[in-house]
């Protein structure tokens, strides 16, 4: 089906974002929003957690909350797609509007508070779903939940045997307490128990933290030995900040949330590459923070990602920015010698 989304584009960056969010899931479900089917690129193949990656450049969570889009995310050129963050109980997230655009900063600034249909539901979803390619599933637990720790294995139970991968988020910054789980005496516990979970599914799927861009690079550090030592696969750096950096432009610039966009790229990507130098070779990680052209890819994978996660340039860029980014990784890549992406990964750290 023809792809309307450059005719609808106007429209969408004139509503309220969250409404625009809504009925961009929407067209793609309908198969309204589909480009051309993305072509092999091997020299951006690769393999992570016991999969197949047919490019490194995934969807990170916040787009498709609920799973309903997953197979058509995958077949717009996405390599991996992540749903999330889904807590246990449906729950309705903080009070609209949460979701600001920072157009003149390719920016965004959300209080959304892990609003989820619940586990069943996606469960039910994510049950049927074609195999079209690694999919990882974002958890969380509900807000106010008494034993946080009894929310994320619940979680973990429930959806782990569905996916590739499950990425606990201790560090969104719209739960309140939410981030205080990253202090090495709370987060050892919690890593402990979910990979005693793991071992007990007959499906085990990867274990990934997502780790703060905010936390001091110490206790960074500190939560990567921690998830490394308890067997974890890998690290996803990383989630939207608190701050603020000099030069945002954008009218909602003071609003209350996580900042993402092209701002994230600076906060992120030295973490990044601290922890690749600490851990690099006992855990995978993926880049996440700004990543809005192929430049920005590259510098995250030169920096130590072997794998990628977008969102906010969706919002400005739409659809065809997977391929540009994907087109522009290859030519970088060619310019540089490498022959693989993998021969990149790290090359600056």
């Amino acid at each position: 089906m023809a792809n309307l989304y450059p005719l609808a584009a106007p429209l969408l960056a004139r509503i309220d974002p969250e409404r625009a969010h809504g009925l961009t899931l929407a067209a793609l479900r309908l198969g309204l929003a589909a480009g051309r089917p993305p072509r092999p690129r091997p020299q951006l193949e690769g393999a992570a957690f016991g999969r197949r990656f047919a490019n490194p450049l995934g969807l990170a969570a916040g787009f498709d909350k609920d799973a309903r889009a997953v197979v058509p995310l995958l077949r717009a050129g996405f390599g991996f797609v992540e749903v999330g963050t889904v807590t246990p109980r449906p729950q309705a997230g903080q009070p609209r509007p949460r979701l600001y655009r920072l157009p003149e900063d390719g920016a965004a600034i959300n209080r959304m508070g892990f609003n989820s249909a619940g586990m069943a539901a996606v469960a039910a979803r994510l049950a049927g779903r074609e195999d079209g390619g690694p999919l990882g599933v974002n958890i969380g637990p509900n807000r106010g939940a008494g034993d946080p720790v009894a929310d994320y294995v619940v979680c973990f139970r429930r959806l782990g045997p569905l996916a590739d991968y499950v990425a606990i988020n201790v560090s969104s910054p719209n739960t309140p307490g939410l981030r205080r789980l990253q202090e090495a005496a709370r987060l050892g516990p919690l890593l402990a128990r979910l990979a005693r979970e793991r071992e007990a599914l007959d499906r085990r799927p990867a274990l990934l933290l997502k780790l703060s861009p905010d936390l001091e690079p110490g206790a960074a550090l500190e939560a990567a030995r921690l998830a490394a030592g308890e067997g974890f696969d890998g690290l996803i750096v990383s989630n939207t900040s608190l701050q603020r950096p000099a030069g945002l432009a954008g009218r909602h610039r003071h609003q209350a949330g996580g900042l993402s966009g092209r701002p994230l790229f600076a906060i992120s990507t030295p973490l990044l590459r601290a922890l690749w130098r600490a851990e690099g070779q006992r855990l995978i990680l993926v880049g996440a923070g700004g990543i809005d052209s192929a430049q920005a890819a590259y510098g995250k994978i030169r920096a130590g990602a072997t794998l990628l996660q977008l969102y906010t340039a969706l919002a400005f860029h739409g659809p065809a920015l997977v391929e540009n980014i994907l087109d522009g990784l290859q030519a970088l890549l060619a310019r540089d010698g490498y022959r693989t992406l993998a021969e990149a990964v790290g090359a600056d750290a």
